[in-house]
């Protein structure tokens, strides 16, 4: 199997980012993106994924945290299409339900190179620690934006914005490990238009 890994550098006048991602890594994540928070849940997310997931970022947390996530999010949708290729032999679809304490999240995700966020996550507090609970959909709809999949993210209960944010990120790993596993029963891209590419 040829090697299914990325490399994303992206400049601009708000953030530097360097991201590399390996789809069929081990879990691990090195991370400096000065946002602690994120960098938590990129862990988790590396972690139930199964990727090796390594991040440098430098950007105007002076001002806020939001361009350093939104661009993170662009990078690392970036890093899963490039690294999923033609994706021929991939399961594409995956989803999973996942319990966080009195937290129950679904996630459910099409890699189609088709574009569309769905996001039902209320989180009830304005802030965990430092850093503004709205900026988690505002990462994961930059990440479905640039890796063209449909992601489905759907909170069921949850009172504690830290469990709903650690659910999404875990539950989104793993429907996202799902979704980029080999199936042995598909020999060529699954869709009958023979492509995925939008």
């Amino acid at each position: 199997m040829p090697a299914r890994t990325a490399k994303i550098d992206r400049q601009t006048s708000e953030t530097q980012i360097n991201l590399e991602l390996d789809l069929d890594g081990a879990g691990n994540a090195e991370l400096e993106t000065g946002v602690g928070f994120l960098d938590h849940m990129l862990t988790l997310l590396a972690k139930h994924s199964a990727t090796d997931l390594t991040v440098r970022a430098a950007g105007d947390l002076h001002i806020d945290a939001h361009h350093t996530v939104e661009d993170i999010g662009i990078c690392l949708g970036q890093a899963v299409r490039q690294a999923a290729g033609d994706k021929a032999g991939i399961r594409r679809y995956g989803h999973f339900t996942l319990p966080m304490d009195e937290t129950l999240a679904t996630v459910a995700i099409d890699l189609s190179g088709r574009q569309y966020l769905h996001f039902e996550a209320p989180l009830p507090a304005a802030k965990i620690g430092d850093f503004d609970s709205e900026l988690v959909e505002e990462f994961w709809r930059a990440f479905s934006g640039n890796a063209l999949c449909n992601l489905h993210i759907v909170l069921h209960h949850g009172r504690n914005s830290h469990h709903i944010a650690e659910a999404i990120f875990k539950a989104t790993g793993r429907a996202l490990r799902m979704a980029l596993e080999h199936d042995p029963r598909m020999t060529g891209v699954p869709s009958t238009k023979g492509s995925l590419d939008g």
